[in-house]
Protein backbone atom coordinates (compact mmCIF):
# COMPACT_ATOMS: atom_id res chain seq x y z
CA UNK A 1 0.00 0.00 0.00
CA UNK A 2 1.71 3.25 -1.24
CA UNK A 3 0.99 6.71 0.68
CA UNK A 4 -0.52 9.69 -0.45
CA UNK A 5 0.36 13.02 1.72
CA UNK A 6 -2.76 14.94 2.09
CA UNK A 7 -2.29 17.72 -1.11
CA UNK A 8 -2.10 14.80 -3.18
CA UNK A 9 -5.49 12.89 -2.13
CA UNK A 10 -7.11 16.14 -2.01
CA UNK A 11 -6.45 16.91 -5.38
CA UNK A 12 -7.53 13.45 -6.58
CA UNK A 13 -10.36 13.87 -4.31
CA UNK A 14 -11.62 17.37 -5.69
CA UNK A 15 -11.05 15.79 -9.55
CA UNK A 16 -13.99 13.60 -8.78
CA UNK A 17 -16.45 16.39 -7.47
CA UNK A 18 -15.64 16.27 -3.35
CA UNK A 19 -14.89 20.09 -2.30
CA UNK A 20 -11.98 20.17 -0.47
CA UNK A 21 -10.39 24.37 1.03
CA UNK A 22 -8.45 25.83 -1.04
CA UNK A 23 -4.96 25.25 -0.39
CA UNK A 24 -1.22 25.52 -1.86
CA UNK A 25 1.83 22.94 -1.18
CA UNK A 26 4.62 25.48 -0.24
CA UNK A 27 8.85 24.17 0.89
CA UNK A 28 10.04 27.22 2.39
CA UNK A 29 8.68 29.49 4.43
CA UNK A 30 8.84 32.33 1.68
CA UNK A 31 6.12 30.28 -0.15
CA UNK A 32 3.82 30.12 2.52
CA UNK A 33 3.50 33.47 3.11
CA UNK A 34 2.58 33.99 -0.52
CA UNK A 35 0.22 31.07 -0.80
CA UNK A 36 -1.07 32.98 2.38
CA UNK A 37 -1.50 36.40 0.44
CA UNK A 38 -2.79 34.27 -2.60
CA UNK A 39 -5.51 33.09 -0.32
CA UNK A 40 -6.67 36.14 1.00
CA UNK A 41 -8.21 34.85 4.26
CA UNK A 42 -6.97 33.27 7.82
CA UNK A 43 -5.13 29.71 6.75
CA UNK A 44 -4.15 26.72 8.09
CA UNK A 45 -0.27 25.67 8.11
CA UNK A 46 -0.25 21.82 7.70
CA UNK A 47 3.08 19.47 7.25
CA UNK A 48 2.85 17.26 4.84
CA UNK A 49 3.52 14.07 6.79
CA UNK A 50 2.24 10.37 7.04
CA UNK A 51 0.88 10.84 10.94
CA UNK A 52 -2.15 11.54 12.22
CA UNK A 53 -3.10 13.78 15.34
CA UNK A 54 -0.67 16.44 13.84
CA UNK A 55 -2.31 19.10 15.50
CA UNK A 56 -1.38 18.40 18.67
CA UNK A 57 2.54 17.67 17.84
CA UNK A 58 2.45 21.12 16.61
CA UNK A 59 2.42 19.85 12.91
CA UNK A 60 -0.72 22.35 12.82
CA UNK A 61 -0.96 25.81 12.38
CA UNK A 62 -3.49 28.69 12.02
CA UNK A 63 -2.17 32.37 10.56
CA UNK A 64 -4.31 35.18 10.30
CA UNK A 65 -2.31 37.21 7.90
CA UNK A 66 0.22 35.94 5.57
CA UNK A 67 3.33 37.01 7.68
CA UNK A 68 2.01 34.41 10.42
CA UNK A 69 2.12 32.26 7.94
CA UNK A 70 5.55 32.53 7.34
CA UNK A 71 6.45 32.31 11.02
CA UNK A 72 4.10 29.17 11.21
CA UNK A 73 5.95 27.40 8.40
CA UNK A 74 9.20 28.21 9.37
CA UNK A 75 8.32 26.52 13.13
CA UNK A 76 6.86 23.22 11.02
CA UNK A 77 9.38 22.66 8.16
CA UNK A 78 12.22 20.54 8.64
CA UNK A 79 11.39 19.34 12.08
CA UNK A 80 9.96 16.31 13.52
CA UNK A 81 6.36 15.57 13.84
CA UNK A 82 5.50 12.38 15.21
CA UNK A 83 8.79 11.06 13.83
CA UNK A 84 8.31 12.52 10.23
CA UNK A 85 10.53 15.20 8.58
CA UNK A 86 8.38 18.23 7.86
CA UNK A 87 9.81 18.99 4.05
CA UNK A 88 6.37 20.86 2.87
CA UNK A 89 3.40 22.54 4.05
CA UNK A 90 0.01 22.71 2.77
CA UNK A 91 -1.32 26.21 3.37
CA UNK A 92 -5.56 26.16 3.29
CA UNK A 93 -8.04 28.31 3.89
CA UNK A 94 -9.64 27.60 7.52
CA UNK A 95 -12.75 26.57 7.40
CA UNK A 96 -15.62 28.13 9.44
CA UNK A 97 -16.49 25.00 10.61
CA UNK A 98 -20.34 23.70 12.22
CA UNK A 99 -20.26 20.06 12.35
CA UNK A 100 -17.26 17.00 12.22
CA UNK A 101 -18.26 13.64 10.23
CA UNK A 102 -15.98 10.40 9.51
CA UNK A 103 -16.55 8.52 5.84
CA UNK A 104 -13.64 6.05 5.04
CA UNK A 105 -13.79 3.00 2.87
CA UNK A 106 -11.47 0.14 3.31
CA UNK A 107 -10.81 -2.73 1.91
CA UNK A 108 -11.39 -5.78 4.56
CA UNK A 109 -9.32 -8.78 3.37
CA UNK A 110 -10.42 -11.12 6.06
CA UNK A 111 -11.79 -13.97 5.05
CA UNK A 112 -15.33 -13.39 6.27
CA UNK A 113 -16.02 -10.18 4.29
CA UNK A 114 -13.31 -9.85 1.37
CA UNK A 115 -14.90 -6.78 0.11
CA UNK A 116 -14.73 -2.97 0.70
CA UNK A 117 -16.14 -1.80 3.44
CA UNK A 118 -17.63 1.60 3.82
CA UNK A 119 -17.31 3.27 7.24
CA UNK A 120 -19.53 6.49 8.23
CA UNK A 121 -20.16 8.26 11.54
CA UNK A 122 -21.87 11.33 12.81
CA UNK A 123 -19.10 12.27 14.63
CA UNK A 124 -15.22 13.09 13.38
CA UNK A 125 -12.18 14.23 14.17
CA UNK A 126 -9.36 12.94 16.22
CA UNK A 127 -9.66 9.71 18.04
CA UNK A 128 -12.14 7.81 16.16
CA UNK A 129 -11.57 4.48 17.90
CA UNK A 130 -12.40 6.44 20.73
CA UNK A 131 -16.06 7.63 19.10
CA UNK A 132 -16.55 3.60 18.41
CA UNK A 133 -15.75 3.14 21.98
CA UNK A 134 -17.73 5.49 23.31
CA UNK A 135 -20.54 5.76 20.95
CA UNK A 136 -21.16 2.86 18.74
CA UNK A 137 -24.65 4.23 17.67
CA UNK A 138 -22.92 6.72 15.72
CA UNK A 139 -21.71 4.68 13.44
CA UNK A 140 -22.61 2.71 10.32
CA UNK A 141 -20.82 0.19 8.60
CA UNK A 142 -21.80 -0.88 4.96
CA UNK A 143 -19.91 -3.99 3.08
CA UNK A 144 -20.01 -3.03 -0.69
CA UNK A 145 -20.48 -5.81 -3.41
CA UNK A 146 -17.66 -5.81 -5.05
CA UNK A 147 -19.91 -6.62 -8.65
CA UNK A 148 -22.92 -4.75 -8.14
CA UNK A 149 -21.14 -1.94 -6.38
CA UNK A 150 -23.21 1.08 -3.93
CA UNK A 151 -25.46 3.53 -5.62
CA UNK A 152 -25.82 6.76 -3.99
CA UNK A 153 -29.22 6.46 -2.59
CA UNK A 154 -28.13 2.80 -1.25
CA UNK A 155 -26.03 5.06 0.22
CA UNK A 156 -28.32 7.94 1.71
CA UNK A 157 -30.34 4.66 3.29
CA UNK A 158 -27.35 3.32 5.55
CA UNK A 159 -26.13 7.12 6.26
CA UNK A 160 -30.38 8.22 7.57
CA UNK A 161 -29.40 5.12 10.32
CA UNK A 162 -27.27 7.22 12.22
CA UNK A 163 -27.87 10.82 11.21
CA UNK A 164 -31.67 11.07 10.86
CA UNK A 165 -31.44 15.21 10.39
CA UNK A 166 -28.79 17.46 9.11
CA UNK A 167 -29.59 20.60 6.89
CA UNK A 168 -26.75 19.57 4.83
CA UNK A 169 -27.37 15.96 4.43
CA UNK A 170 -27.25 15.77 0.68
CA UNK A 171 -24.41 17.09 0.25
CA UNK A 172 -22.65 14.76 2.96
CA UNK A 173 -24.32 11.74 1.04
CA UNK A 174 -22.48 13.35 -2.21
CA UNK A 175 -19.28 13.79 -0.44
CA UNK A 176 -19.39 10.24 0.87
CA UNK A 177 -20.59 8.89 -2.42
CA UNK A 178 -17.44 10.69 -4.26
CA UNK A 179 -14.99 9.18 -1.97
CA UNK A 180 -16.48 5.69 -2.93
CA UNK A 181 -16.14 6.90 -6.39
CA UNK A 182 -12.56 7.98 -5.31
CA UNK A 183 -11.60 4.83 -3.81
CA UNK A 184 -12.64 3.32 -7.23
CA UNK A 185 -11.11 5.07 -9.47
CA UNK A 186 -7.91 5.53 -7.68
CA UNK A 187 -7.12 1.65 -6.70
CA UNK A 188 -7.19 2.86 -3.21
CA UNK A 189 -6.28 -0.16 -0.43
CA UNK A 190 -8.15 2.52 2.04
CA UNK A 191 -9.30 6.17 1.73
CA UNK A 192 -10.35 8.37 4.99
CA UNK A 193 -12.03 11.80 5.45
CA UNK A 194 -11.76 12.85 8.70
CA UNK A 195 -12.78 15.04 9.39
CA UNK A 196 -15.41 15.49 6.84
CA UNK A 197 -16.89 18.81 7.93
CA UNK A 198 -20.06 21.31 7.26
CA UNK A 199 -19.37 24.50 7.39
CA UNK A 200 -21.57 27.47 8.70
CA UNK A 201 -22.61 28.28 5.47
CA UNK A 202 -23.76 24.95 4.42
CA UNK A 203 -21.31 23.72 2.59
CA UNK A 204 -19.41 20.29 2.64
CA UNK A 205 -15.37 19.74 2.88
CA UNK A 206 -12.66 17.11 3.43
CA UNK A 207 -11.09 18.82 6.08
CA UNK A 208 -8.37 16.36 6.19
CA UNK A 209 -7.89 12.96 4.15
CA UNK A 210 -5.34 9.96 4.40
CA UNK A 211 -4.87 7.81 1.67
CA UNK A 212 -3.14 4.92 0.58
CA UNK A 213 -3.63 3.17 -3.22
CA UNK A 214 -2.60 -0.36 -4.26
CA UNK A 215 0.94 -1.12 -4.76
CA UNK A 216 0.13 -3.28 -8.23
CA UNK A 217 -1.48 -0.10 -9.17
CA UNK A 218 0.82 2.43 -9.12
CA UNK A 219 2.32 2.74 -12.44
CA UNK A 220 -1.51 3.96 -13.66
CA UNK A 221 -1.08 6.95 -11.43
CA UNK A 222 2.04 8.86 -12.74
CA UNK A 223 0.88 12.29 -11.04
CA UNK A 224 1.41 10.83 -7.42
CA UNK A 225 5.08 10.87 -8.39
CA UNK A 226 5.64 7.51 -6.30
CA UNK A 227 9.49 6.83 -6.15
CA UNK A 228 8.81 3.23 -4.67
CA UNK A 229 5.40 1.46 -4.56
CA UNK A 230 5.48 -0.17 -1.38
CA UNK A 231 3.92 0.36 2.26
CA UNK A 232 6.94 2.20 4.29
CA UNK A 233 5.90 4.28 7.17
CA UNK A 234 8.74 7.21 6.10
CA UNK A 235 9.89 8.32 2.26
CA UNK A 236 11.91 6.08 0.41
CA UNK A 237 16.13 6.28 1.16
CA UNK A 238 18.21 6.94 -1.69
CA UNK A 239 19.38 3.34 -1.61
CA UNK A 240 15.47 1.69 -1.57
CA UNK A 241 14.85 3.96 -4.41
CA UNK A 242 18.28 2.67 -6.10
CA UNK A 243 17.33 -0.85 -5.47
CA UNK A 244 13.56 -0.04 -6.58
CA UNK A 245 14.94 0.81 -10.20
CA UNK A 246 17.96 -1.59 -10.76
CA UNK A 247 16.20 -4.72 -9.15
CA UNK A 248 12.50 -4.67 -9.22
CA UNK A 249 10.93 -2.25 -11.65
CA UNK A 250 11.05 -3.41 -14.66
CA UNK A 251 11.95 -7.21 -13.80
CA UNK A 252 8.39 -9.24 -12.38
CA UNK A 253 10.40 -12.25 -12.26
CA UNK A 254 9.97 -13.10 -8.19
CA UNK A 255 10.58 -11.20 -5.73
CA UNK A 256 13.55 -8.41 -5.40
CA UNK A 257 12.39 -6.64 -2.31
CA UNK A 258 15.47 -4.31 -0.50
CA UNK A 259 14.68 -2.51 2.50
CA UNK A 260 16.40 -0.16 5.24
CA UNK A 261 16.24 -0.88 8.61
CA UNK A 262 18.72 1.27 9.41
CA UNK A 263 19.48 4.86 7.71
CA UNK A 264 21.71 6.31 10.09
CA UNK A 265 24.84 4.36 10.33
CA UNK A 266 27.34 4.73 13.16
CA UNK A 267 31.18 3.98 12.81
CA UNK A 268 31.11 2.60 16.46
CA UNK A 269 28.22 -0.08 15.25
CA UNK A 270 28.08 -3.60 13.79
CA UNK A 271 25.57 -4.08 11.14
CA UNK A 272 25.03 -7.22 9.65
CA UNK A 273 23.34 -7.52 5.78
CA UNK A 274 20.53 -9.50 6.17
CA UNK A 275 18.92 -11.73 3.08
CA UNK A 276 15.68 -13.72 3.80
CA UNK A 277 13.97 -16.15 1.42
CA UNK A 278 10.01 -16.14 2.20
CA UNK A 279 8.26 -14.28 5.59
CA UNK A 280 7.97 -16.53 8.36
CA UNK A 281 11.67 -18.19 8.48
CA UNK A 282 13.36 -15.04 7.31
CA UNK A 283 11.90 -13.27 10.46
CA UNK A 284 12.77 -15.89 12.94
CA UNK A 285 16.44 -16.09 11.65
CA UNK A 286 16.08 -11.52 11.98
CA UNK A 287 14.71 -12.28 15.48
CA UNK A 288 17.95 -14.19 16.18
CA UNK A 289 20.50 -12.17 15.26
CA UNK A 290 18.22 -9.12 17.12
CA UNK A 291 18.20 -11.54 20.66
CA UNK A 292 22.09 -11.72 20.30
CA UNK A 293 22.50 -7.63 20.39
CA UNK A 294 23.01 -7.47 16.47
CA UNK A 295 21.86 -4.72 14.35
CA UNK A 296 20.44 -5.55 10.63
CA UNK A 297 20.97 -3.13 8.45
CA UNK A 298 18.86 -4.30 6.10
CA UNK A 299 16.02 -6.94 4.55
CA UNK A 300 16.12 -8.42 1.82
CA UNK A 301 13.71 -11.05 0.50
CA UNK A 302 14.36 -13.11 -2.97
CA UNK A 303 11.50 -15.50 -2.95
CA UNK A 304 9.25 -16.42 -5.57
CA UNK A 305 11.85 -17.65 -7.61
CA UNK A 306 13.64 -14.74 -9.15
CA UNK A 307 16.59 -15.48 -11.59
CA UNK A 308 20.03 -15.54 -10.60
CA UNK A 309 20.16 -11.76 -12.32
CA UNK A 310 17.80 -10.30 -9.71
CA UNK A 311 18.94 -12.01 -6.82
CA UNK A 312 22.55 -11.03 -7.83
CA UNK A 313 21.51 -7.09 -8.13
CA UNK A 314 20.05 -8.02 -4.04
CA UNK A 315 23.28 -9.36 -2.57
CA UNK A 316 25.02 -6.12 -4.41
CA UNK A 317 22.58 -3.58 -2.85
CA UNK A 318 23.37 -5.06 0.40
CA UNK A 319 26.99 -4.78 0.67
CA UNK A 320 26.44 -1.07 -0.69
CA UNK A 321 25.76 -0.40 2.86
CA UNK A 322 28.61 -0.69 6.03
CA UNK A 323 28.00 -4.33 6.79
CA UNK A 324 30.25 -6.50 8.93
CA UNK A 325 28.51 -9.80 8.16
CA UNK A 326 26.46 -11.56 5.42
CA UNK A 327 23.65 -13.86 6.46
CA UNK A 328 20.73 -15.66 4.35
CA UNK A 329 18.31 -17.50 6.09
CA UNK A 330 16.21 -18.92 4.00
CA UNK A 331 14.61 -21.12 6.50
CA UNK A 332 12.01 -22.57 4.47
CA UNK A 333 11.57 -25.36 1.98
CA UNK A 334 11.58 -22.99 -0.81
CA UNK A 335 9.62 -23.97 -4.02
CA UNK A 336 12.40 -22.78 -6.46
CA UNK A 337 14.96 -23.44 -8.21
CA UNK A 338 17.79 -22.48 -5.18
CA UNK A 339 20.92 -23.00 -7.76
CA UNK A 340 19.96 -19.67 -8.93
CA UNK A 341 20.62 -18.50 -5.69
CA UNK A 342 24.00 -20.27 -5.28
CA UNK A 343 25.08 -19.04 -8.50
CA UNK A 344 24.16 -15.00 -7.90
CA UNK A 345 25.66 -15.45 -4.32
CA UNK A 346 28.71 -16.56 -5.80
CA UNK A 347 29.43 -13.92 -8.35
CA UNK A 348 28.50 -11.06 -5.64
CA UNK A 349 30.79 -12.31 -3.24
CA UNK A 350 33.56 -12.97 -5.23
CA UNK A 351 33.29 -9.61 -6.37
CA UNK A 352 32.26 -8.08 -3.16
CA UNK A 353 34.62 -10.09 -0.79
CA UNK A 354 37.85 -10.73 -2.40
CA UNK A 355 39.88 -8.06 -0.54
CA UNK A 356 38.01 -8.42 3.00
CA UNK A 357 39.81 -11.25 4.12
CA UNK A 358 37.87 -13.52 6.83
CA UNK A 359 34.61 -11.60 5.97
CA UNK A 360 31.81 -13.76 8.12
CA UNK A 361 29.58 -15.35 5.42
CA UNK A 362 26.75 -18.09 6.80
CA UNK A 363 24.13 -19.28 4.75
CA UNK A 364 21.15 -21.41 5.30
CA UNK A 365 19.60 -22.62 1.95
CA UNK A 366 16.98 -25.50 1.38
CA UNK A 367 14.30 -26.25 -1.28
CA UNK A 368 14.46 -27.83 -4.59
CA UNK A 369 18.68 -28.07 -6.31
CA UNK A 370 19.23 -27.42 -2.54
CA UNK A 371 22.63 -30.13 -3.06
CA UNK A 372 23.75 -28.66 -6.21
CA UNK A 373 23.29 -25.06 -4.93
CA UNK A 374 25.36 -26.28 -2.06
CA UNK A 375 27.89 -28.07 -3.94
CA UNK A 376 27.87 -24.74 -6.50
CA UNK A 377 28.72 -22.24 -3.76
CA UNK A 378 31.41 -24.69 -2.03
CA UNK A 379 33.60 -24.67 -5.28
CA UNK A 380 32.67 -21.29 -6.27
CA UNK A 381 33.59 -19.67 -2.89
CA UNK A 382 36.61 -22.26 -2.02
CA UNK A 383 39.40 -20.16 -3.10
CA UNK A 384 37.46 -16.97 -1.11
CA UNK A 385 39.41 -16.36 2.35
CA UNK A 386 36.47 -15.78 4.43
CA UNK A 387 34.43 -16.99 7.16
CA UNK A 388 31.67 -19.35 5.06
CA UNK A 389 29.44 -21.64 7.13
CA UNK A 390 26.39 -23.41 4.73
CA UNK A 391 23.34 -24.93 6.05
CA UNK A 392 20.83 -26.83 4.49
CA UNK A 393 17.59 -28.18 5.31
CA UNK A 394 18.39 -29.33 8.71
CA UNK A 395 18.56 -26.42 9.95
CA UNK A 396 15.38 -24.42 8.76
CA UNK A 397 13.95 -25.05 12.58
CA UNK A 398 17.08 -23.89 14.09
CA UNK A 399 17.46 -20.07 13.78
CA UNK A 400 18.99 -19.76 17.55
CA UNK A 401 21.71 -22.14 16.39
CA UNK A 402 22.33 -19.89 12.86
CA UNK A 403 22.23 -16.69 15.12
CA UNK A 404 24.35 -18.64 17.44
CA UNK A 405 26.89 -18.91 14.99
CA UNK A 406 27.03 -15.49 12.82
CA UNK A 407 28.05 -13.86 16.06
CA UNK A 408 30.65 -16.45 16.99
CA UNK A 409 32.36 -15.77 13.27
CA UNK A 410 31.63 -11.46 13.73
CA UNK A 411 33.52 -12.13 16.81
CA UNK A 412 36.29 -13.37 15.53
CA UNK A 413 36.15 -10.89 12.97
CA UNK A 414 35.92 -8.33 14.58
CA UNK A 415 39.20 -9.26 16.92
CA UNK A 416 40.73 -9.93 13.97
CA UNK A 417 40.46 -6.54 12.29
CA UNK A 418 41.66 -4.39 15.58
CA UNK A 419 44.56 -6.95 16.02
CA UNK A 420 45.31 -6.18 12.86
Amino acid sequence: MSRLYEYQGKEALSRVGVAVPEGIIARTPDEARAAAARIGKPVAVKAQVWATGRYHAGGIKFAADPDEAFRAAAEILETTIKGYTARQVLVEEKLDIAAEYYAAVIVDGSVAVKAPVLVFSSEGGTGIEEIAKRRPDSIVTYVIDPLTEMSESDLAAQMRTVLTAADHFDRLVAAVYGLYRFFMEFDCSSAEINPLVATRDGMVYAADCHVTIDDNSVFRHPEFEIDVPRDMDREPTELEQLAWRNIEEQDYRGTGYFAQMITDFKDDEIYVGFHGIGGGGSMLGAAALLARGMKIANYADTSGDPPASKVYRVVKTIFSQPISAYVLAGACLANQEQWYHAFAIVKALREELANRPGFPVVILLAGNKEEESMAIMREGLRDLDIRLELYGRDYIYRSDYIGERAEVLITEYLNEQKAG
